[in-house]
């Protein structure tokens, strides 16, 4: 029976990776979470992990509820001895035990984009070094690898990710005028508020390819996005014949999660008979509505500790928007700003926190 330890089993992907262990039989061994007190704690009465790591101030009523539990830290869950580890933890708080996963051989089902947008060649270095294996869980990467399957590198003109296009693909012409209301409001998908400002700048999208570049370790010119409203084509390769190879299938994330858990295998699911789209379409990004993009582009050319420093700011810039004091117009604007600052340093483990903490700063002088 395989074993498996979810980092951040509390959140979306979290709960969504639990849900494919009881599809595939699954033992869940650990589990990592925050402070959802009720979500964790029927966790661990249906998995009975051996280790838990929660946010301190839950541990006295864990310890009420579950006397025989045996609290840890989050390294301490991602090293215990499993197959897979789900590594789900957001922002940078989930690189230390991602790091551990790695150092402890694991596959890594990764969620976490920090991981690879701020840290991609670092955290290599701890997956080779460890004889760890890294598999996507975003389902536009995990369609990049599925497409790159038994192809030659030297075959692939490009890589292709797909954006839905968020709630201003077209409207209102005027974004100054936009609300945080308007913003949460995607057409396709319920996410946490961060996530969905994301779409609607496509910075989102920005992260993903900064992640891709660094997943699959191409040159950042080799890296496309195209506008997908549709959300049935996650992702596309183009190869030097012209040739397109695309996975496509429902938006879903239960998909994504299984293959990264279970591959080479596929195993059946409820999902096998949903409908196809009858129409797709493919738009090439507006830069002048999307210039967040640009921005994240501009990131991977400088290299370093440049990717870092913009997701930071962002983090900043979208909770001033989400609390009325930055227009959205502006969101694009600080991270170019931070951008424009952002110190020529080597990429290191001390810079990237270092970075890190300066750009959150740096983001609020401009927001």
């Amino acid at each position: 029976m395989k074993r498996v330890v979810i980092l951040g089993s509390t959140g979306s992907i979290g709960r969504q990776a639990l849900e494919v262990c009881r599809w595939r039989g699954y033992r869940v061994v650990g589990l990592a979470a925050g402070r959802n007190l009720e979500a964790l704690s029927q966790q661990i009465a249906e998995w009975r992990p051996e280790r838990v790591a929660a946010d301190e101030a839950l541990h006295g009523e864990l310890k009420a509820r579950f006397p025989w539990l045996r609290l840890a830290s989050a390294e301490e869950v991602a090293a215990l001895e499993a197959e897979v580890a789900v590594a789900a933890i957001p922002g940078l708080a989930g690189l230390s035990p991602t790091r551990v996963a790695a150092q402890t051989g694991k596959r890594i089902a990764l969620a976490n984009k920090e991981a690879m947008v701020a840290a991609g060649p670092l955290l290599w270095q701890e997956v080779e070094r460890g004889k760890a294996e890294v598999l996507p869980v975003d389902s536009e990467h995990s369609a990049l690898f599925q497409a790159l399957l038994g192809e030659r590198r030297e075959d692939v003109a490009e890589l292709i990710l797909t954006a839905s296009g968020g709630p201003f693909l077209r409207e209102p012409q005027d974004l100054s005028q936009v609300t945080p209301e308007m913003a949460l409001a995607h057409p396709r998908w319920r996410m946490g508020p961060k996530v969905t400002v994301d779409s609607a700048t496509l910075f989102n999208k920005g992260l993903e390819v900064l992640e891709a570049k660094e997943l699959f370790r191409f040159p950042l010119e080799r890296v496309r996005v195209l506008v997908h409203p549709q959300a049935y084509v996650h992702g596309l390769v183009r190869f030097v014949d012209g040739s397109l190879k695309a996975q496509l299938g429902p938006t879903d994330m239960r998909l994504p999660i299984q293959y990264a858990l279970s591959y080479p295998e596929r195993g059946e699911t409820p999902l096998r008979d949903l409908p196809i789209p009858g129409v797709l379409e493919f738009l090439e990004p507006d830069p002048k509505r999307f210039p967040a993009l640009e921005v994240a582009y501009e990131a991977g050319r400088r290299g370093g500790v440049a990717q870092a420093a913009v997701s930071a700011a962002d983090e900043v810039a979208v909770e001033a928007f989400l609390q009325g004091q930055l227009p959205f117009p502006r969101i694009a604007e600080v991270l170019a700003k931070v951008l424009e600052r952002t110190p020529d340093l080597p990429l290191t483990w001390e810079n990237l926190f270092a970075v890190d903490a300066w750009a959150r700063e740096e983001a609020k002088r401009w927001a």
